[in-house]
């Protein structure tokens, strides 16, 4: 008979995160992951010797001292991290309609840049990033307020935070900025939380825009470099990861957790459960409803979930740096009408019209340049769909069918029209090109309907409305984008949190400070600033593949 301290079902960032700090702290820790590798959303896999990551597309605050780094730094796994800083002048480029607008690291970088462009607008630009900056850090100082005179003064330290928290972007952006296109440039990052600015959460969006202002960061190995890290990580500690284990049920008596049931009818024991799962598949798929109370089934029949995507993973046999494309992620719309094209995302018949209103376009190969093997370049290009819109094959057990097929082929072809706006006849440089659908999503990320950032971001949804990491249910807990917040860094500390709570003490607590631990940075587009073995390991990926 098995038995650990803690089981952790779901091997994405949250998950690992939870296993290492849990691992650390002297526990007989488990992680079960459904997949044949481990990470969710962040795992890498590789297509015919070409590597693409699904869901890492650039990590923010990766600088000395800022969270991200000192988040890699408590776990003790920096020293085994690489990333690149993406390029320092666009990080982001913007394609609205035939214009482009580049967004620069650096929070009076990004003013200067984008006052150029719309001059008339400087002062409205200057005043709304302060507001999102300010919203930002009063949405991390909430939980940090502790004591009497600390929370009878929360009013007076959260005051933009209250003033503009229960509207939606699009009214706030509105009191503040008049020029469509400037709003759209300033809307682009709606993609990192898939709402439109008349549905986004005014804080959830700071969040994000603030966690990239001083720009974007790519791991070497993409998201499966952090895996490995944080894998790495919790065998040091004597922990346990197992792929391809498909877990059936959590076990519960009395409504108390006491271990897991696999889909091979093995029984694995535990003294608390960690669910990384959506709490859709956690509590309905994992758990007999009658464990449940009436106002858990009542939120949970509530909940929405957030967009999904298409993703296809392209390698194109074509210098591609002559069109201009380098390592900063490209987000493009047909025009600056942000909601309406998402409107056209959500009900519009996928598969109909030549190209997509909305995409994101992403050249790992330039990110990762320890990758490129000389002559391929790999992208990811990623738009929303709505689940709903794939009813032709829901439901069915193989939908690897004919029709699937077919469909897969419209969608590849519609999504190269978007690439061939920016790398003319990309199409006859096609080495493979393979689509990812909402199905995919759901098959090897396990995700209600595919979706990719847990539950919708909507005011409703988040901060005190999100799922707890202590459940109802005695030793069982949850952690993921459905809990603290989404995206790599999000997730993680939601891991941290469920760890904290399972070992009754707070997350600072678990975050352990080690001078010796340091995440190496190096510019993805400055060749002088590798050290010598990222030159070594770029020559010798070039020679082979040329051999």
């Amino acid at each position: 008979m098995q038995e650990f301290d803690t089981i952790i079902i779901g091997s994405g960032v949250g998950g690992l995160a939870a296993a290492i700090c849990l691992a650390r702290a002297g526990q007989k820790v488990l992680v079960l992951e459904q997949h044949y590798v481990p990470g969710g959303w962040s795992h890498s896999f590789t297509l015919n010797g070409q590597r693409f990551s699904p869901g890492v597309h650039y990590v923010g605050l990766m600088e000395e001292g800022q969270s991200t780094n000192e988040l890699y730094r408590g776990l003790g796994i920096a020293n085994d991290m690489v990333f690149f800083r993406m390029n320092k002048n666009a990080y982001e480029h913007c394609l609205i309609g035939d214009e482009v607008f580049d967004l620069p690291a650096g929070i009076d970088n990004l003013k200067k840049t984008l006052s150029s462009h719309f001059p008339h607008e400087e002062k409205n630009i200057n005043e709304y990033l302060t507001v999102v900056q300010k919203v930002s850090y009063e949405l991390q100082l909430i939980p940090k307020l502790k004591g009497f005179w600390q929370n009878i003064t929360v009013p007076f330290r959260t005051k933009h935070f209250g003033k503009f928290a229960l509207f939606p972007l699009k009214k706030v952006i509105g009191w503040h900025v008049k020029d469509a296109k400037l709003k759209s440039v300033l809307n682009i990052q709606c993609g990192d939380h898939g709402l439109p600015p008349n549905r986004a959460c005014f804080p959830v969006h700071c969040s994000v825009m603030n966690h990239y202002f001083d720009g974007g960061f790519y791991p070497m190995g993409g998201g499966g470099g952090i895996v490995k890290a944080m894998t790495n990580g919790i065998k040091r500690h004597n922990g346990e990861v197992r792929v391809k284990q498909n877990v059936n049920k959590i076990l519960i008596e009395n409504k108390k957790a006491f271990g897991v049931e696999l889909e091979n009818g093995e029984r694995i024991f535990a003294k608390n459960i960690v669910s990384n799962a959506d709490p859709s598949i956690t509590y309905l798929n994992l758990i007999d409803k009658e464990h449940l109370s009436k106002s858990l089934i009542k939120k949970l029949e509530k909940t929405k979930y957030s967009v999904t995507s298409l993703i296809l993973f392209l390698t194109l046999d074509i210098d591609v740096t002559q069109f201009q494309i380098d390592s900063g992620n490209i987000w493009m719309m047909k025009d600056e009408h942000d909601d309406e094209n998402f409107e056209n995302l959500m009900s519009n018949n996928i598969d109909e019209g030549d190209s997509f209103p909305a995409v994101f376009i992403s050249c790992t190969t330039l990110k990762d340049p320890a990758s490129y093997n000389g002559r391929y370049h790999n992208f990811e290009i990623v738009t929303y769909v709505n689940y709903d819109h794939l009813k032709d094959f829901n439901g069915l057990q193989d939908y690897h069918n004919e029709e699937y097929k077919i469909f897969k082929e419209k969608i590849t072809n519609k999504l190269m029209n978007n690439v061939e706006k920016i790398i003319p006849k990309a199409k006859q440089h096609i080495i493979q090109a393979e689509l990812g659908t909402p199905k995919t999503n759901e098959f090897y990320i396990n995700s209600t309907k595919g979706n990719v950032y847990g539950t919708e971001k909507t005011l409703n949804q988040v901060g005190p409305f999100a799922y707890k990491n202590k459940t109802e249910i005695e030793n069982l807990f949850l952690c993921g984008s459905c809990t603290l917040s989404h995206g790599v860094a999000g997730a993680s500390y939601s891991g941290v949190a469920a760890a904290a709570a399972i070992l009754e003490c707070t997350s600072d607590d678990l975050l352990i400070e080690d001078e010796n631990q340091k995440i190496r940075i190096y510019d993805a587009e400055d060749p002088a600033s590798w050290p010598d073995w990222v030159h070594t390991k770029r020559s010798d990926k070039i020679r082979k593949f040329v051999s």
